[in-house]
């Protein structure tokens, strides 16, 4: 039998988490707000007071004692073969670099669904994750490089915090850092943008400019993200820092707390590159991504002000000028994608050649190492697959992964 409705009118102050809204009672502005379901989260407060309510209507006989139990299907579990580091060649890693972006994928979009419905988050599969990560960045960091590059169309929500994990991952490598602290950036990272599912979808994806008022709800998912994560037992200070501070700047332009200089850790600021490149090269609803090389270039251009320079050289050092995955032109005339970095020159990677640009066709793949002296070209320019009616997803499929 349903429990008789029990409304009461509560201020926002007293709306508490688990609580069922019937409608606003009393707003600010006079653009009307409209909303009614549970209030699961302690973050879905803070957007309703960010929106400008100030009075609700409740109904008590609803409200919920525990989040709803868990009801949707888990994900297959990640696994890290043993914990294998043996060192192994690009083709050798690929299929399982490939695995584990499915997977990391399939559990962001748990994550958002569990946020959405009000579900506790488990901190152990995004370890697991980070775990599986850092083996395969260890035994051959191309593979999951060049399958980062992999960019379903619309899936920016759910790809990017893959990408900046993946890339956290590999910059935390090269600064030498220990396997924990490794895992612990990899973990804060995949969680670094929990906060936008509580942001709504026109927002997100504007395709214009954003008022004034949208971008500040926009910038709000840091504080969104920050709150779920506090609620996650076990989570540690780094993993949490890394969300909160992703988008402070070092001239203390940046968001939500404008913080500067030493106020900003080297986690902090280490994020701050990684998903500032990552934002650059992806293609959005609203603008078109941009090469590697371009991506790298706006980074410097806005270092110091901005970004750590001695970092961003790291980073730099850590991905390539060239990273795998990239889509490169040649001075023949020839377009490949980097299979592989060549340390000791970075200019000069390993290029899988595929389309001859002079005569707009495709031409019989070939294996191409830039560093051998026997070999006559270089690297003219990085080149985005839009100018030549190229679907990079189906190349990488058919040339890259089989």
């Amino acid at each position: 039998m349903t429990a008789p409705a029990q409304l009461k009118v509560l201020s926002i102050a007293e709306l508490q988490p688990g609580m069922y809204v019937v409608s606003v009672h009393k707003q600010k502005g006079t653009i009307e707000i409209k909303t009614q379901g549970w209030a699961r989260t302690a973050a879905v407060i803070e957007q309703l007071k960010q929106k400008g309510v100030l009075e609700l209507v409740v109904d008590l006989s609803k409200t919920l004692d525990q989040p709803k139990p868990e009801v949707a299907t888990p994900i297959t579990p990640l696994t890290t073969t043993g914990r294998n580091r043996e060192k192994v060649s690009f083709e050798q890693e690929l299929g399982q670099a490939n695995a584990l972006y499915q997977q990391a994928k399939s559990l962001q979009k748990k994550a958002f669904a569990d946020i959405q419905a009000g579900r506790a988050l488990n901190l152990q599969p995004f370890q697991d994750c980070a775990t599986g990560f850092i083996d395969s960045v260890f035994r051959n960091q191309d593979a999951l490089l060049c399958i980062s590059r992999i960019r379903e169309k619309d899936a920016y929500l759910l790809e990017h915090s893959v990408n900046v994990s993946i890339l956290m991952t590999i910059f935390a490598k090269q600064m030498k850092f220990d396997e924990e602290l490794i895992q612990q950036l990899a973990t804060g990272a995949l969680l670094h943008d929990i906060g936008k599912i509580l942001v709504s979808d026109n927002i997100l994806n504007k395709p214009g400019k954003l008022t004034a008022e949208e971008f500040a709800e926009m910038r709000r998912h840091v504080v969104y993200s920050h709150e779920i994560l506090q609620q996650i037992p076990g989570l540690s200070p780094v993993s949490i820092d890394v969300a909160a501070v992703h988008h402070e700047r070092l001239d203390g332009k940046g968001y939500p707390h404008g913080l500067a200089e030493q106020q900003i850790s080297v986690y902090g600021r280490m994020i701050a590159i990684v998903d500032t490149y990552d934002a650059i090269t992806a293609q959005r609803c609203y603008k078109e991504g941009q090469s590697g090389i371009s991506a790298l270039k706006i980074l410097k251009r806005e270092s110091p002000q901005s970004f750590d320079p001695v970092l961003l050289a790291q980073f730099i050092k850590a991905i390539g000028i060239h990273p795998v995955g990239t889509l490169v032109k040649l001075s023949n005339e020839k377009l490949g994608i980097v299979l592989k970095a060549n340390e000791l020159e970075p200019l000069r990677p390993v290029v899988k050649v595929f389309y001859n640009c002079k005569f707009k066709r495709y031409i019989e793949v070939s294996v191409v190492d830039l560093a051998n002296l026997k070999v006559d070209l270089e690297i003219e320019s990085a080149a985005m697959p839009e100018d030549f009616g190229i679907d990079m997803i189906r190349l990488f499929r058919q040339s890259v992964l089989e």
